[in-house]
């Protein structure tokens, strides 16, 4: 029997994954998420390390639905369409520290490319330098991969590896759910929950985690990836990734019109500072990170929902990041980069630098 067509991978699903990307996070800053931040894999993980006292920044601390989604929505995928292949690699400890500076690297510029893209379609021109940096850190991380660059061939593994985030992903909704935020205090004797601030900002659990489910759903079939655009079109020429990506600002940006959420201009960007060459630095470590890890930060959640440990390491180590970046005064406010945070893009950029160099594969 001829296997069905995943129409999602063709060009007009991929178009219409990011478009429905696009369109949901501009619905969702209007149903209460925070400015220019719909949907940010990285924002949100932060949040959720908050939410569990990882860190006690209280401004960003919220059990984001949206994260539970991808994972859940990717993993229903991956059964439906007998694609739920449970799978490790090597070198773990190398994608937990991976995953760690991208987190760093997206904390100071505040975003991940997703959030990157949305800032640009809401008009925050801000982002433009961050984008700058993450296509300049996966074009030295395609460098690294024309030499040979490699982490490890991936092998099958138990099917109870492969479950293991979306275990814990089920594990944090029951704690959101079981848990309530008690109002004013901030907490629920379990979870932490921001008064103010971003953390304080989000749509209803409902309509979140809907939109994470579709949307893990739909990504996961189409394998959607902003890293993975940047980089097939610098080593293949090809345009197909890069097709939903156009898609996903081109419909967030007529969303925003249509809704009244364009705003352009530098100054008084939602959740975004104006040191220009950290908003450039920062994504040069995050998308060097991304590139040598393989993947976008939600590419990495839509591969752990299908099974990808590998993957779900990295997802631990950006939760680690964002603790360890509000921990330590590594992460960017309004007000600028933390008091360490350029000491730790630095830091970043010269460790990715040593496993990109020291995990090369000779020719034979």
């Amino acid at each position: 029997m001829k296997p069905s067509r995943n129409v999602f991978a063709t060009k007009w699903g991929i178009i219409a994954v990011g478009g429905l990307i696009g369109i949901f996070a501009a619905l969702l800053q209007k149903w209460g998420n925070p400015g220019n931040m719909g949907i940010c894999v990285a924002c949100f993980e932060r949040d959720i390390a908050g939410a569990l006292g990882l860190h006690r920044a209280g401004v960003v601390q919220y059990m984001r639905p949206e994260i539970i989604g991808f994972v859940l929505g990717s993993l229903a995928a991956a059964y439906a369409f007998k694609e739920f292949r449970p799978r490790v690699g090597s070198a773990p400890i190398a994608r937990f520290v991976l995953g760690t500076f991208a987190m760093i690297g997206a904390l100071v510029f505040l975003g991940c490319p997703w959030r990157a893209l949305l800032r640009v379609s809401g008009g925050d021109w801000n982002a433009i330098l961050g984008l700058a940096g993450l296509a300049f850190g996966v074009w030295i991380g395609t460098l690294f991969l024309k030499k040979g660059y490699n982490l490890g061939r991936t092998q099958a593994t138990h099917t109870s590896v492969g479950w293991l985030l979306p275990l814990i992903m089920l594990g944090f909704l029951a704690l959101r759910l079981f848990f309530p935020e008690v109002e004013g205090q901030g907490r629920s004797g379990v979870l932490f929950y921001s008064q103010k601030g971003p953390g304080a900002m989000h749509a209803p659990l409902v309509v979140s985690l809907l939109a994470g489910l579709g949307i893990g759903f739909a990504a996961q079939r189409s394998r959607f990836c902003t890293m993975g655009a940047i980089r097939d079109l610098v080593l293949f020429r090809q345009m197909h990734l890069m097709l939903g990506v156009t898609a996903l600002v081109v419909l967030a940006f007529l969303t925003n019109l249509v809704l009244n959420q364009f705003h352009p201009g530098f100054a008084g960007q939602p959740v975004a500072h104006t040191m220009h060459v950290w908003n450039f630095s920062g994504m040069v470590l995050a998308g060097l990170a991304f590139a040598l890890a393989g993947g976008c930060p939600g590419r990495q959640l839509f591969l752990a929902g299908e099974g990808d440990g590998d993957a779900a390491v990295f997802v631990l180590g950006m939760i680690f990041g964002a603790a360890f970046s509000h921990n330590f005064g590594l992460a960017s406010s309004p007000e600028g980069v933390g008091p360490h945070g350029i000491a730790a893009v630095v830091i970043g950029l010269l460790v990715c630098l040593f496993i990109g160099f020291t995990m090369r594969k000779k020719a034979a």
